[in-house]
């Protein structure tokens, strides 16, 4: 039984961890380039909060919305 966590416990460490390892390792010569996924999935979240205000923008326009008080059941 003891075999199977150290079994996990490389496969963590060894296998998975390996890319997070290189970005550290990166780290300490570029700054930049270490973050370059970060940048990435920032710009990826900017680009989705543009469009999905666009797109309450162009149903706020055409009046599509109910804004009554009760417009759901439950109120």
């Amino acid at each position: 039984m003891k075999d199977l966590f150290y079994a996990i416990q490389d496969l963590f460490v060894n296998v998975l961890f390996a890319p997070y390892d290189a970005l550290k390792a990166l780290e300490l010569e570029n700054w930049f380039a270490a973050n370059t996924i970060s940048w990435i999935f920032m710009l990826i979240g900017f680009v989705a909060m543009v469009y999905w205000m666009k797109q309450l923008k162009i149903f706020n326009d055409n009046n599509e919305e109910d804004k009554s008080i009760s417009s759901h059941s439950f109120l």
